[in-house]
């Protein structure tokens, strides 16, 4: 048998008549940019959310970038974060002039550790970005506990986490702004890039408005510095439609991740945990073991394909490492270890219970 790490197709199939509806109905109305459909995804959207302001834009990476330059972040500040992440969490930041300090994870959540926050605080610092990784809810209460001391704003990165919560809020609430990717693979995935910022200030939602086009106030009048980062009428119609479907696609990862988690036997094989009061969407199923390649290796012979998320951390990237050679002698001994020893199993809708049986099966007769 093959199991590949991701199929998109059996989800598109369970929705095909409703996807080539839509594209049909965009076509025929030949508005493309900025329109109807765009305009009540993001009303959709903040109601699926429970509350705030949406302001989609071009991918997730512009999300979080956009979102620092509405706060007013650029050179000489310093953003919070992690170096276990997408590498579009710093990206975003260097971005804006502001330079990335980073903070361990927690070795069991792999999200931020709040604990190690407070002693990378400096007069500097401006913002704090915790990164809710593979689906699960950072510690979101005790972060914004250490930021509103400080009067620091908290952005988070919940381009993993389309409707993961804490107890009933969902995340991207919980700070200043939220950022969420439509990436294809994601819980929520566009045909193409796509992204959203998500805020309960007005202010900030005007901001945002106005930078992903160009500053524009009306067309050819910029009132401030913007750039073009805006999500088509395509990809906010097709996402319409998977909206209504996310809470059960979420159910149904979780289902996948239980079953692999509950039939584990491999003395070699750590699952991944959820937090008390969390609800892990799942957006990767990652394991943990100190033999990795080799059990990367015994699952590619069956057939069995699986992927690092992330086999590098950012502070040990040589190009970040030119550009910021403080990162060298930086010490991260919990993301370091994680990066050497995670493995994301096969996890996606429409995943058939016999591809789930069979990764359990293969993993469970590995030996070293």
């Amino acid at each position: 048998m093959k199991i590949p790490f991701v199929d998109l197709k059996p989800q598109y199939q369970s929705i095909k008549t409703e996807i080539k509806n839509t594209i049909d109905q965009v076509l025929e109305k030949g508005i493309f940019i900025l329109g109807e459909q765009v305009e009540k995804f993001e009303e959709e959207f903040a109601q699926y959310l429970g509350e705030g302001y949406s302001v989609s834009v071009g991918s997730g990476t512009d999300a979080l970038a956009l979102s620092l330059l509405a706060a007013g972040i650029g050179p000489d500040d310093e953003v919070i974060t992690v170096s276990h992440t997408f590498v579009a969490t710093y990206i975003s930041i260097v971005y804006t002039g502001a330079s990335p300090v980073f903070v361990d994870i927690d070795p069991v959540t792999y999200t931020i550790d709040v604990n190690k926050i407070e002693d990378k605080i400096t007069p500097k610092t401006r913002a704090i970005i915790p990164v809710h990784l593979y689906g699960q809810p950072a510690n979101m209460s005790e972060i914004i506990r250490i930021a509103q001391k400080r009067n620091i704003l908290v952005i988070e990165d919940a381009c993993q986490a389309h409707g993961a919560r804490i107890n009933d809020k969902k995340a991207g609430l919980f700070g200043d702004m939220g950022c969420f990717s439509f990436y294809p693979t994601k819980n929520l995935g566009a045909y193409g890039d796509g992204g959203m910022v998500v805020t309960k200030n007005k202010v900030l939602r005007d901001r945002l408005m106005l930078i992903r086009n160009y500053g524009q106030t009306k067309k050819y009048f910029h009132d401030r510095y913007g750039i073009n980062s805006r999500l088509d009428e395509m990809q906010a119609a097709i996402l319409r439609v998977k909206l209504k479907y996310l809470d059960q696609w979420n159910i149904e990862r979780r289902e996948i991740a239980r079953t692999y988690s509950a039939h584990n036997r491999s003395e070699f094989v750590t699952c991944p945990v959820e937090q008390l009061s969390h609800f892990h969407v799942f957006h990767l199923y990652v394991i943990r073991t100190p033999h990795r390649e080799k059990l990367r290796k015994w699952l590619l012979e069956k057939g069995i394909h699986t992927q690092i998320h992330y086999p590098i951390p950012i502070h040990r990237q040589q190009c970040y490492l030119d550009k910021f050679p403080s990162f060298s002698p930086l010490q991260l001994p919990h993301t370091e270890a994680a990066a050497d020893e995670i493995l994301s199993l096969p996890l996606y809708n429409g995943m058939k219970e016999e591809q789930v049986q069979y990764v359990i099966e293969w993993v469970n007769k590995f030996v070293v």
